[in-house]
């Protein structure tokens, strides 16, 4: 397992991903104002998230270097082909990303939201498509679909094999991964 954590093919991946967090924000600032308002402009975008002129501006000038932003004739802004794409792609996983943490795994609405929030933008379509996949299963009236519904609600932090047989995670390691989550929370 360590080898794959420290696979430079992933975690480098992270730092090469062409979106970062705070793009993904201003695509989707300028989505929501576009709908709200009809019109986006750097002031109103900095307004919304918060941060100076400047800072927007400088971000803004990025997302107009990639393609994904353009400007009208009155300098409002818009968002091009590519950058409705993205940003559809970003509130898609975000929306399907907080509905499985709170609706599968009963975790508490903001909490949800913050993670949903953290990882929109960094899940592929694929991904996104085969877990909204599995959460139209889980939340279906299956009858094995409500057995693990059920089970869902009595969540335990550590490995809980059904009838004494191996977790199918740990796989019957040394070590529980449970307890490592529980650990890295203590310290």
């Amino acid at each position: 397992m360590e080898k794959a954590i420290n696979d430079a093919t992933y975690w480098r991946e992270f730092d090469n991903n062409a979106l970062s967090h705070s793009m993904a924000h201003y695509l989707m600032a300028i989505n929501a104002l576009r709908d709200d308002l009809g019109y986006a402009r750097t002031t109103d975008v900095a307004e919304m998230l918060s941060v100076s002129r400047g800072a927007a501006s400088m971000a803004l000038s990025q997302l107009k270097k990639r393609g994904w932003v353009a400007e009208d004739p009155h300098r409002f802004l818009l968002l091009t082909n590519h950058g409705k794409q993205i940003t559809n792609s970003i509130e898609h996983n975000y929306v399907i990303l907080s509905k499985f943490f709170e609706r599968v795994l009963h975790v508490d609405e903001p909490t949800a939201a913050a993670d949903a929030c953290k990882i929109e933008h960094l899940m592929s379509m694929e991904t996104g498509q085969r877990l909204l996949w599995l959460m139209r299963y889980l939340l279906s009236d299956e009858e094995l679909a409500v057995r693990v519904r059920e089970r869902m609600k009595g969540f335990r932090e550590r490995c809980d094999p059904i009838q004494g047989s191996v977790c199918p995670i740990c796989g019957g390691e040394d070590e529980c991964l449970a307890s490592e989550s529980e650990a890295g929370r203590e310290s």
